[in-house]
């Protein structure tokens, strides 16, 4: 295979890469922003579910871009998203001007992720095909963990701290968008454009199990933006290295440790490794409680490879699943409805946790939603080995 032909595969994963760095970027600037703007704990979850907005926002009615406009195009349009938000991040004076940046930012994560995952289909050589969904999922969680890496690295050590990471995203973006423009690509016939909401449910047989799926997913993604959101204030208390490397790294380390589990667990039975990915995220609750109420600061990184053991194995588990209950009909329409379900879990329990953070503490805070996303976790692993065994 000559090097020519994986130039357009590189160019749409260095997009995917650049595109999830800029959207996980501000993670460890969220204690700053707290410091200088006198924020409190609900303030960054806000401005954090924001981000998720945005998300959803494109997954209910931008979802089918790609058919309408072709994916290099959706790519571009999401590239020029990112640049808008992270501008927007950069003049922001307030939580305000801040949660709009994130907003967009959103929109544009997912934009460039529908997009990018068709993109690297179409332009992957024919010889490596079958490994195109996997080489998607390991370049997305890089760019989502060196994005918190490269924001506190930056910022640990520049004299303008909420500026100076998003700079050169802001220029790689810029850079990628226009060389994106040289990829010529045959696409299928283009359909009509349509922002109208297209969910959907498998069949009849499947849906209790996709229930439990879904809601792995829900409280594996919440998991991790516990830490994304609320980790970097909480970090600073329990542990005695201070500083937005510190959390930064703490949050990349999670999906580091979820991308290995994922790669290390891709031949295992899917419905082991939901139980195992279930447990996982129980134990990390329960490590990460016992650090908080003991003050145990040397414990907290072992509840953070177990949230990562267990983000990894319950996403792979119940995404595998959700494949599986579906066809060629019905599979993005229901896939939709996942994440629906699944990004709901970086909504609702950390504006929860942040609420009772603002009014009880912040230990309140986190120890409210480990009881509440674990006794869920629970009650999906009753469900799952019940369901298994009638």
């Amino acid at each position: 295979m000559n090097q020519q032909s994986w130039r357009p595969f590189f160019m749409v994963s260095l997009a995917l890469c650049i595109g999830t760095i800029g959207t996980a970027l501000a993670s460890p600037l969220y204690p700053i922003y707290q410091q200088l703007w006198h924020l409190l704990p609900s303030h960054i979850t806000y401005i954090f579910v924001a981000y998720m907005f945005g998300c959803m926002t494109t997954l209910l009615f931008l979802g089918r871009t790609s058919n309408s406009f072709g994916f290099i195009r959706t790519l571009q349009i999401g590239l020029l998203f990112a640049v808008i938000g992270l501008t927007l991040s950069v003049f922001a004076s307030n939580t305000y001007y801040l949660g709009f940046g994130r907003f967009i930012i959103g929109i544009a994560s997912g934009l460039i992720s529908t997009s990018a995952m068709l993109g690297l289909i179409y332009t992957i050589p024919d010889s490596h095909k079958q490994n195109a969904a996997q080489l998607s999922s390991i370049i997305t969680v890089l760019g989502f963990g060196l994005g918190p890496f490269i924001g506190g690295a930056i910022a640990q050590f520049s004299d303008q701290p909420l500026i100076t990471p998003y700079i050169p995203v802001i220029i790689a973006a810029s850079i990628s968008l226009i060389s994106l423009f040289s990829i010529k690509t045959i696409q299928s016939e283009k359909q009509p454009f349509s922002i109208a909401p297209h969910l959907e449910l498998p069949e009849a047989q499947f849906k209790k199990q996709f229930y439990i799926a879904s809601f792995t997913a829900f409280c594996a993604f919440g998991s991790f933006s516990l830490f994304a959101s609320l980790a970097p204030s909480f970090i600073k208390d329990i542990i005695p290295w201070h500083g937005p490397l510190v959390s930064g790294a703490t949050i990349a380390s999670i999906l580091l440790v979820s991308a290995i589990v994922q790669f290390a667990a891709k031949s295992m039975d899917m419905h082991k490794a939901l139980n195992a990915g279930l447990i996982l995220l129980i134990s990390s609750y329960l490590i990460l409680s016992i650090c908080m109420i003991l003050d145990l600061g040397f414990i907290f990184f072992i509840s953070v490879i177990c949230v990562g053991m267990g983000h990894g194995m319950g996403l792979l588990a119940a995404f595998a699943l959700v494949h599986r209950m579906t066809n060629s009909d019905n599979r993005a329409a229901v896939v939709s409805t996942y994440l629906f379900i699944a990004y709901f879990g970086t909504i609702v329990p950390v504006i929860f946790a942040g609420y009772l953070s603002d009014h009880f503490g912040l230990i309140t805070g986190v120890l409210g939603f480990c009881a509440g996303v674990g006794a869920l976790c629970v009650y999906l692993l009753i469900n799952h080995l019940k369901l298994k065994t009638t």
